[in-house]
């Protein structure tokens, strides 16, 4: 009796490139806007050198595709260490190659810029031309001292109302925290809260109260995506069908708060180029100038290292005045007619 005739499986295609890429970041638990942005840098990469396979390549097509970027691209420094950042994750993690031991790469010196800084009243001014969720949304952002993404991806878990904070999960490095949630802020917390209660109970009835959940959650909690406190702060109004599962909820856009407060901002007519970021700075600034010691303020933002908290410690931070200046004791009189012509006076 002759052996019955089995086909072997076809062989599985072995992953591509940057399939690669993004497994080795997910393994890192790198956040998802750091595995978009290097991927989408390993592409330019590719293109830069006519598509060449990366692996072909080394520490002179890198240093070749960063210069291009500095001098022809004329990118901002962080910009330029981040497509840095790209590369050498690449050859190190993925291809295992480490180039920057044996290349003299490029890396730009960061800039120190002074940032923009509202006062109490402009800040005022600009809330009262927001409505809606972008307006409670800046107002948590100028009072707990928040980015724009960790305020859009709270949750109500991460809102304690009985210890007067604001828990933030995954912020900038991974990091959790404690902010501030002053009592001023609590009423209109609570309110905001109590109504998207009752949509979302009304949306469970019609089987739309799922929303999307960290991938950092088991999958053994998956049925949670219901639950409550799991429920967006700043809900998106639309749903989202991802390509496996039924309808979820994100959460605000990020572009729709920054569209509505640039509005805010031009209506509002204080003549600085503010953003959302611009409203963290003032919260830092404003506690320095009422006398608070800047290791607090460093553990509120967030930050690493106080070195970054100082750049908001300049001389206004005790009195909200500046220093006299010297010049104040010399009598000046009118300014020389040649001053203003631009001649050398005879």
């Amino acid at each position: 009796m002759s052996q019955e005739y089995r086909p072997k499986p076809p062989a599985l295609a072995a992953p591509r490139l940057l399939d690669r890429l993004r497994d080795a970041i997910r393994t890192k638990h790198y956040s998802p806007r750091t595995s978009e942005a290097y991927v989408s840098w390993v592409r330019k990469f590719i293109v830069f050198h006519g598509k060449r396979h990366p692996d072909t390549m080394g520490g002179p097509e890198v240093k070749a595709f960063v210069t291009y970027l500095a001098v022809s691209r004329r990118v901002a420094p962080p910009t330029q260490n981040q497509a840095l950042a790209a590369l050498i994750f690449l050859y190190r993690h993925v291809l295992g190659r480490d180039i920057e031991k044996v290349t003299d790469l490029i890396r730009a010196k960061p800039q120190t810029r002074v940032p923009v800084v509202l006062s109490p009243e402009e800040v005022n001014s600009i809330l009262q031309h927001l409505r809606g969720l972008p307006r409670l949304a800046a107002t948590i952002m100028y009072a707990s001292g928040l980015r724009l993404l960790e305020c859009l991806q709270l949750r109500i878990q991460d809102i304690d109302f009985e210890r007067s904070e604001i828990v933030v999960r995954g912020g900038k490095g991974q990091k959790d925290r404690r902010a501030l949630l002053p009592a001023a802020l609590a009423s209109m917390l609570r309110a905001h809260l109590g109504a998207l209660r009752q949509e979302h109970e009304a949306r469970s009835k019609e089987g739309q109260g799922e929303v999307f959940l960290p991938e950092t959650v088991s999958w053994r909690q998956a049925h949670e995506s219901t639950e409550w406190r799991w429920q967006w702060v700043f809900p998106a109004s639309r749903l989202h069908v991802p390509a496996e599962g039924g309808m979820k909820r994100h959460h605000l856009h990020e572009t729709a708060m920054q569209r509505a407060f640039t509005l805010a901002v031009l209506r509002s007519r204080i003549g600085k180029k503010a953003t959302c970021h611009t409203l963290r700075h003032s919260f830092a600034t404003h506690l320095l100038e009422a006398g608070y010691d800047i290791r607090t303020v460093q553990e509120l933002l967030g930050h690493r290292n106080v070195s970054t908290t100082m750049i908001y410690a300049h001389p206004a931070r005790r009195t909200g005045a500046l220093p006299i200046s010297p010049l104040s004791g010399i009598a000046l009189g009118s300014v020389p007619a040649s001053a203003r012509s631009g001649r050398p006076q005879p």
